[in-house]
């Protein structure tokens, strides 16, 4: 399988996943659930496929947060709800939302399903903590909730291998924030907030970054930097195309092309902003 294909998975199953984040009540599940805000909502939702996590391995596996803002959230977030039932109820809001947004995501469940499941199943889990504990969850009765959940455990798959990625190139969390937003990938301000780093914090890693030749003396990418940057995603995605391993080329171009028509309803009805913090480019027309 190419690298591109690999690429395009990520593109056409992102704003499927997305929803949980960014549809109106989806964002409002965790105070629905007597959980206090929404981050506090939002690590209990990520993470409870893996049990009640404290927020020490909550970091590790997310990767790119600042531990405090984990800290605040995680294991406090288990006092209020249990793990079993915020993966319940995440993937009965998103069907939902999904059912609202895109009318004949039933029919289109029906279909994409079995390629999904197909590459879920046949994928490792090792050292993938989020897809392996979304695996253990995706068996739903509801299709769409399905849907979603393999969805889920694609994105995660692929999220693990991004932060494996990051590691192998040295990168700690914040310094792989910044190094993103100077390519122009993120909003610096917006992701600095939403990652819970302080000023200091960013300041210290532009300096880490500077002393290896990745930013230059304004913070700005430089040559290298943007190389390194370029390697990053082309690890991730060959280490992500494991999952299409299980599908012929042309099953896999058919899923693709199956994978566009729902997507394109997602980002027409505005559930995704642009910019986002999940680095979700803007589609091409």
């Amino acid at each position: 399988m190419t690298l591109s294909r690999s690429r395009t998975l990520w593109l056409r199953t992102e704003p499927l996943h997305a929803v949980i984040y960014f549809e109106e009540r989806c964002r409002d599940l965790g105070r629905t659930l007597g959980l206090k805000g929404f981050w506090m909502g939002y690590f209990a939702a990520r993470t409870a496929p893996m049990g009640p996590v404290e927020s020490g391995a909550a970091t590790a596996a997310l990767g790119v947060f600042a531990p405090g803002m984990v800290e605040r959230a995680l294991p406090s977030a288990w006092q209020y709800v249990s793990p079993g039932r915020i993966v319940e109820e995440r993937a009965a809001c998103t069907a939902r939302a999904l059912r609202a947004v895109v009318p004949d995501i039933d029919d289109q469940a029906a279909a994409l399903c079995p390629p999904l499941a197909a590459m879920v199943e046949d994928a490792p889990a090792l050292a993938r903590p989020l897809f392996a504990a979304n695996r253990d969850v995706s068996e739903r009765t509801d299709p769409v909730q399905r849907l979603w959940q393999l969805v889920t455990c694609v994105r995660e798959f692929r999220g693990d291998a991004h932060v494996a990625a990051l590691a192998d190139h040295g990168l700690d969390a914040c310094e792989s924030l910044v190094l993103a937003a100077a390519t122009g990938r993120v909003d610096q301000d917006t992701i600095r907030h939403d990652r819970g780093w302080d000023e200091q914090e960013w300041a210290h890693a532009v300096d880490r970054l500077r002393g290896r030749g990745l930013v230059d003396g304004d913070g700005h990418i430089t040559e290298h930097g943007r190389t390194e940057r370029e390697l990053i995603e082309d690890a991730t995605d060959r280490l992500s195309a494991r999952l299409l391993r299980p599908l012929a080329a042309r099953d896999a171009d058919t899923l693709l092309a199956s994978l566009e028509r729902p997507v394109r309803q997602i980002l027409a009805a505005g559930v995704v902003p642009f910019p986002n913090p999940i680095g979700l480019p803007r589609p091409a027309d």
